[in-house]
């Protein structure tokens, strides 16, 4: 005999669906909002808000979060940076500020987004995470941004946001990230900052700031990422960084004009994954502290005044190093560079290299996508390695003393090789077909001959040389 629920109890359930159902629809003010800031849309090829429908349930549309009930509390929209069709045009409209249960906005290399900085965050009471990255919006911080001191992370990265960054911003004390590199901020940095204790990452890159860099870095012990760099700061790295040296992962003040010595004190940052100050006018010698650098992964101390003695280090594991343009004479590549497994990049250009490259045996080539030797005096042949690389990208090694059969490089159909530069060196042979696949190619000042294979590269690629001949130099004789 069959089971059928009672009237009562299927009224029951038709009456919860009727309540669940309700529920996911979002709430009328918040598609308001949301359409709202559609309509300030003017372009969307790549139909990012194609869902966005008057009279659907917005806690569907694309992009959108609903965590309480059905209100909207999270607007996510993203773009790709190598597709222009999937760039938004437009403006950020007021509407947004009835979403009042909203507590994230991300919109991410969205790129074509201009307008001010928009008030409308003013108006969002639950507000912690705002994170508006390489749109196009201009003009000055509000000088009463610290109307947002709920927030717990603030990023405006690779804006055109200029002027000083207003003091105010020092009363945003819960916030754990404030990234606003990439913009145009000028002055110096507010020494109010030293209050937001609790940021694990202060981004500062890639603006016109200037002055000295302030002195009160033990006012932030969970800081683990701060970047300064591509500004203008000057004079001495602040004593008070020492005081990040248990926490801080990642140090970037490369592209400014800071000088001086490099502090004995970075050797103490046993955490530190990334330490980037090229680009500067540091002196004198690398400390020996670096040697207690054992699990550093990046490191950069390129274009310097450094000298030697460059000391010995016992890292792991380098994935990428640049020592290029100080005052080095390192004569080999070190032996902590050759046995890492996971090296993807190593720059030493006029690092006072003299070997034969024969003799060079990495632990590995298989991830190498970046190799650059040159301004050395290096000798031998680079065949054995660039034929035995499976991802490289560039390899640069101008001016040295290679001698080689250029005919020897095999250039795979699907090769990855893109850059390669072989100028003023003693290579000798024809140039293979097969270059035609790279971007950019410099074998000029050699001792090549023969007709220069059908491909895109200028005559300045080519000069110099005993005998080739075609285009883009003059033809050859029959």
């Amino acid at each position: 005999m069959a089971l059928f629920p009672s009237p009562s109890l299927l009224l029951l359930l038709l009456f919860f669906h009727f309540l669940r159902g309700n529920a996911a629809k979002c709430h009328p003010d918040d598609e308001a909002g949301l359409l709202g800031f559609k309509s300030g849309i003017t372009e969307d090829p790549s139909g990012i808000l194609t869902s966005w429908k008057a009279g659907t349930d917005c806690c569907t549309w694309n992009g959108i979060t609903c965590l309480v009930g059905n209100r909207v509390t999270a607007l996510s929209l993203y773009a790709q940076t190598d597709n222009p069709n999937s760039y938004l045009t437009g403006s950020i409209s007021p509407s947004l500020s009835k979403l009042r249960y909203l507590d994230g906005i991300y919109f991410h290399n969205l790129q074509n987004i201009t307008g001010l900085f928009p008030k409308l965050l003013f108006n969002l009471p639950r507000l912690l995470f705002v994170y508006i990255e390489n749109c196009k919006l201009y003009g000055r911080l509000p000088a009463n941004i610290d109307r947002l001191s709920q927030l717990d992370a603030l990023s405006l990265e690779g804006n055109l946001f200029s002027g000083p960054i207003p003091a105010s911003i020092s009363k945003l004390t819960h916030l754990t990230q404030l990234n606003l590199g990439g913009n145009l901020f000028s002055g110096q940095i507010p020494l109010g900052i030293s209050q937001l204790k609790n940021l694990t990452m202060l981004r500062l890159d890639r603006s016109l700031l200037l002055g000295k860099i302030p002195d009160f870095f033990s006012s932030f012990p969970v800081l683990a990422i701060l970047s300064l760099s591509y500004n203008g700061f000057s004079g001495e790295i602040p004593p008070s960084i020492s005081a990040l040296a248990p926490q801080l992962i990642y140090l970037e003040l490369d592209h400014n004009k800071l000088t001086g010595k490099i502090p004995d004190f970075l050797g103490r940052f046993k955490a530190l994954d990334t330490l980037n100050l090229s680009w500067n006018g540091f002196s004198g010698v690398v400390p020996k502290s670096f040697s207690n650098l054992t699990k550093i992964f990046n490191l950069d101390l390129s274009h310097n005044d450094l000298v030697d003695p460059f000391p010995e280090m016992y890292v792991k594991g380098i994935e990428s190093l640049d020592l290029s343009y100080n005052h080095f004479h390192l004569g080999k590549i070190p032996t902590w560079v050759t046995s890492s497994s996971i090296i993807y990049s190593l720059k030493l250009a006029g690092c006072g290299l003299k070997f034969k490259l024969d003799d060079w045996k990495p632990s590995q080539t298989y991830f190498y996508d970046y190799i650059d030797i040159s301004d050395n005096e290096i000798s031998g042949s680079p065949v054995g390695l660039l034929n035995s690389t499976d991802y490289l990208v560039g390899f640069w090694a101008a001016r040295n003393q290679l001698k080689f059969n250029m005919e020897n490089l095999i250039f795979p159909k699907e090769q990855t090789l893109k850059y390669l530069d072989l100028s003023r060196n003693l290579i000798s042979g024809k140039i293979p077909s097969s270059v035609s696949g790279l971007q950019k190619l410099n074998v000029s000042y050699n001792h090549l001959c023969g007709q220069i294979p059908a491909s895109k590269f200028s005559a300045e690629a080519f000069f110099g040389n005993d005998c080739l001949c075609g285009s883009p130099l003059p033809a050859c004789k029959i």
